[in-house]
């Protein structure tokens, strides 16, 4: 009797500790956060900026929050990305946004995570990479292992890691792109452009300052992006919406119409650059490899991926079948997440990782 009060003590304390100790999927890009808890789904997904104030240098707002404030700053605040092209740019800011996500995504059952497994950009440099693993550490996340972002969104688009044929998944996000030539698990070749969707919105505030004489925030930006621009000739090419922004010269308000015809080359310009690495990727494959990715053609994911014709412009440009992974944003954090689901795998990422860890200790001693 005694023997089975304590299994049954030993059991609910195990529930319990799986409850509390989340195991979280983590991809932390330029443009947004997405945190997923295995069991519960997708828990966070928000913007990845901190308003802070420009005086003491506290964070006042971060995610939605801050975005809300993105472009009408009050006096004195300043809303900024601290992840930049897939890398960490302000540490400090990174480990809080991180740490206050982490917060959210736990929900207030616990203080500590057991393991996460976050992603990290193919191109990335060992001190970027440390950068990240230490923001992750210093925000409370737990044991942190460190996967590839085209090996996770292989996985989160359906691709199983027994598949000895060879996959193309291209993501696309904010300010990256990752093409991943993927089988039997295992990257077999990769290429990391710091370029994405993100690029199209600068590009859109670049022209309409040198052509129309109109200074626009990233929200205008992207308002034109998301109603006009698109990858291949709009059906409407003269369509227009009307704009608002500062008048170069004089600084004051001023209101302009501006049509699609006028937007398509300017976000076309940053697709074909996107295209291009793609195409020069696949133009370096092994003859079987190709074979393969000539059968199975191209899966995109990222927020990139739903940009209007992107799927068709590339579909021309490479006479390869092209398809666009369901739900592609979250493509990496379900191919982290299923990566739980191969211990022997999640043991070697964290002993990889551990020992990172300890040898940035022995560098800063």
């Amino acid at each position: 009797m005694a023997f089975t009060k304590k299994t049954s003590a030993f059991l609910g304390m195990r529930a319990l500790q799986n409850l509390v100790s989340d195991s979280m999927a983590i991809d932390m890009g330029s443009a947004s956060t997405i945190i997923s808890v295995r069991g519960r789904g997708v828990v966070v997904d928000e913007p990845s900026l901190v308003a802070i104030d420009s005086a003491t240098g506290e964070v006042l707002d971060i995610g939605r929050e801050a975005r809300q404030k993105y472009g009408r700053e009050a006096r004195g605040v300043t809303v900024i990305a601290p992840m930049i092209n897939g890398v960490v740019a302000d540490f400090e800011r990174t480990r809080e946004m991180l740490a206050h996500f982490v917060r959210k995504a736990r929900g207030g059952l616990s203080h500590l995570s057991r393991r996460a497994l976050m992603s990290v950009f193919s191109d990335v440099t060992p001190v970027e990479r440390r950068a990240l693993l230490s923001a992750a550490q210093d925000a409370h996340v737990g044991r942190v292992g460190m996967i590839e972002e085209g090996l996770a969104a292989a996985f989160g688009s359906g691709i199983s890691a027994d598949d000895e044929r060879a996959s193309a998944v291209v993501d696309i996000g904010g300010g990256t792109t990752n093409v991943a030539i993927v089988a039997s698990g295992k990257i077999i070749r990769a290429r990391a452009d710091r370029i994405g969707s993100s690029n199209i919105d600068t590009a859109i505030i670049n022209h309409v300052r040198r052509h129309r004489g109109l200074l626009i925030g990233y929200r205008t930006a992207e308002r034109l992006k998301l109603e006009l621009a698109s990858a291949t000739v709009p059906v409407d090419l003269s369509k227009e919406i009307p704009i608002n922004g500062s008048d170069l010269l004089t600084r004051m308000p001023r209101s302009i119409e501006i049509s699609a015809g006028e937007i398509y080359p300017v976000a076309q310009e940053v697709v074909r650059r996107i295209v291009e690495g793609i195409s020069s990727t696949l133009g370096e494959l092994a003859p079987e490899v190709a074979g393969d990715i000539y059968d199975r053609g191209i899966i995109l994911t990222g927020g990139g991926a739903l940009f209007g014709g992107l799927d068709n412009y590339l579909h021309e440009e490479t006479k390869l079948p092209v398809r666009v992974a369901n739900e592609p944003r979250y493509a990496i954090v379900r191919g982290l997440e299923q990566m739980f689901d191969e211990p022997l795998l999640v043991r070697r990422l964290m002993r990889q990782e551990s020992q990172i860890s300890l040898d940035l200790e022995t560098e800063t001693l």
